[in-house]
């Protein structure tokens, strides 16, 4: 589903003007893309990232803890590309987003934070590379940085076939990066 344009600038007016945030980068051309997302210390996150992502004429789905799908939240998670996600469970949504992204005519683009919580995490999670290696999507390294208010698609990253090396070259590139999550205390990249 394509944003109409009126919608696009009310989003950038909105991430620009009223939050203060600047943004670099444009909707990658690639039929299916993973989006990284990182830091991922607050709910605010998607706010920023639906806001941008939507302003530069892009349309991806997220994934969201199923806890948040409560009513009324629910709903208008879904309208805004939330999909729910069972922690306890995660191999059954991974095969439905998999299965999703190779049957879409149109393609794909999902935002996914490794880190997998809000909270400070060491060791992060390797759905992305599942995904990005039975679709064929396109890996981008986004940030949104609440230090320097900026937001970035990101530049690509090529996956090997050794997902825990991947994620500890990704976790590195993150590390050297001068970024902060809104609640810095809650990223730990190393």
């Amino acid at each position: 589903m394509k944003k109409n344009s009126a919608w696009r600038r009310f989003c950038l007016w909105i991430l620009t003007k009223v939050m203060g945030w600047t943004y670099s980068g444009e909707v990658p051309p690639e039929k299916n893309a993973i989006f990284i997302g990182c830091p991922h210390t607050s709910m605010w996150d998607f706010v920023v990232s639906y806001t941008y992502y939507t302003g530069i004429g892009g349309n991806a789905k997220v994934m969201i803890k199923k806890e948040a799908f409560f009513w009324p939240v629910g709903p208008i998670l879904r309208m805004l590309g939330g999909i729910a996600m069972d922690r306890k469970h995660p191999a059954g949504p991974l095969h439905s987003i998999i299965s999703a992204m190779n049957e879409t005519p149109e393609g794909m683009h999902l935002a996914m934070c490794p880190e997998g919580t809000r909270k400070a995490c060491h060791r992060w999670k390797t759905g992305y590379h599942v995904i990005a290696k039975q679709t064929g999507a396109t890996v981008y390294l986004g940030y949104f940085d609440w230090k320097h208010k900026h937001i970035t698609v990101g530049e690509r990253f090529e996956l090997t076939d050794d997902a825990r090396a991947d994620t500890a070259r990704m976790q590195e590139y993150y590390s050297k990066l001068d970024i902060n999550g809104k609640n810095p205390e809650g990223w730990a990249c190393e």
